[in-house]
């Protein structure tokens, strides 16, 4: 059923439709919207009011691909940013579009459009611009890689060292740090950065040790832990000088919150050359391929993951609450498990946080209790729906200081800064 240009030109919609990803190393799929625009018709210049009326519909499409991207508090803070810079470049982020239906309607033109948005260009500008960092919402990735290449005697890895053989450079690792840095998955303990387990206790009893992964895995903050295990030889196949080599490569993600098996990939690839680089080549692509697939299912496992993650709210009271609040926010920041805190009621004497943090609100309490403040103390409690409360106190040093007189410029701006 058509929809009537004229609801939409005053409610506009936008449908996000995410398509496969085609090709090893694809970009983030583009967003496609649906939006409409207005523009008023000056005199007899329709072309123009449908230029004018398209172009509104492109900047509510870049909008919303900009809400999308970002949290509800970011959002909220920088709606200069929107306006003045992304806004201003509209055109830049605009894949393809096309118009629905245009129509002259009250001395002004409608029209409707479904446009394409780069998700990725968007990205890109949002980070460069220091709006946000894309890989603070992604799992860490701690990667165990054991590769064994056509001249091993058996598998090389950097956290198990068998009969003194060093790690190497692996091609397996190479080709999933490549497929991460795209997703803006970040890695710990990459290539020239291998940690030593001895130096946080931890004592791998085989290569295979899931249990000494997951205690690495929790030492470095990692979120998951990928095992890879890679093998490449040369087959019998034979044509000329050139030799057929085959490879295999398995990944186990491991989930630092569960501590379970979350997610298993696997592939096989085959390549030919006059010499051993073919066995380079054929794990290449089979790493590529179960890379893009664990890609992925990882992010799907973290989708899902983020959604059942537990957000309560924060009570915050006390005397001289501006000054106060204030302080306790910059503290706050400091908590590092702490992913969003978005104000839900704002007061003069009070307020209600909405926090998303990776943890349980006992675990938010703890962290809060070992922050200290030079002008007063705070009191911290839990109530029946696990939402904390801190009550500022004064310390014995001083006397309760007066609340803040209404009406002093930029006392509720500073509440929400």
């Amino acid at each position: 059923m058509m929809l009537n240009l004229r609801f939409l030109s005053i409610f506009y919609l936008s449908v996000f439709f995410f398509f496969p990803l085609t090709g090893a190393m694809a970009a983030p799929q583009d967003s496609v919207h649906i939006t409409t625009g207005r523009h008023i018709i000056k005199g007899q210049d329709i072309s123009g009011a449908k230029e004018a009326a398209v172009r509104d519909a492109l900047e509510k499409a870049v909008q919303n691909a900009f809400a999308a991207a970002v949290s509800q508090q970011k959002l909220g803070e920088n709606l200069d940013f929107l306006y003045d810079q992304l806004l201003a470049r509209t055109m830049d982020f605009v894949t393809t579009y096309r118009i629905i239906n245009g129509m002259s309607h009250n001395q002004e033109y409608l029209v409707g459009v479904e446009s394409k948005i780069s998700r990725e260009l968007v990205e890109n500008f949002l980070s460069d611009s220091g709006i946000f960092n894309q890989d603070f919402n992604n799992p860490k990735v701690l990667l165990l890689i054991a590769e064994q290449g056509i001249e091993d005697i058996q598998p090389r890895c950097w956290w198990w060292p068998s009969q003194g053989q060093p790690a190497l450079s692996s091609v397996t690792e190479k080709s999933l740090k490549a497929v991460f840095k795209k997703a803006h998955i970040p890695l710990i303990a990459t290539e020239n950065e291998y940690p030593d387990p001895a130096s946080y206790n931890i004592v791998f009893s085989d290569m295979y040790d899931q249990t000494a992964a997951m205690t690495l895995g929790q030492a470095l903050k990692a979120d998951m832990v990928i095992f890879g295990m890679a093998s490449t030889q040369e087959s019998f196949n034979r044509m000329g000088d050139e030799k057929t080599f085959e490879a295999n490569v398995s990944f186990t993600v491991l989930d630092m919150a569960s501590q379970k098996e979350v997610i298993q990939t696997k592939a096989t690839a085959t390549a030919k050359s006059i010499d051993t680089q073919g066995a380079g080549q054929a794990l290449a692509l089979a790493a590529d391929t179960a890379g893009l697939a664990l890609k992925e299912k990882i992010e799907g496992f973290w989708t899902e993951a983020v959604k059942d993650k537990k957000t309560f709210d924060l009570y915050v009271e006390g005397d001289n609450f501006l000054n106060r609040f204030i302080a306790l926010k910059h503290q706050l920041k400091e908590i590092k498990d702490i992913e969003d805190i978005s104000p839900k009621e704002l007061g003069s004497s009070h307020a209600i946080m909405e926090v998303r943090y990776k943890g349980t609100p006992t675990q938010f309490a703890n962290a809060v209790m070992l922050k200290t403040f030079d002008e007063f103390g705070i009191d911290v409690s839990m109530d029946s729906d696990d939402a904390v409360k801190i009550k500022f106190v004064a310390t014995s040093n001083n006397n309760p200081a007066p609340q803040e007189i209404q009406g002093q410029g930029g006392s509720q701006e500073s509440l929400q800064e």
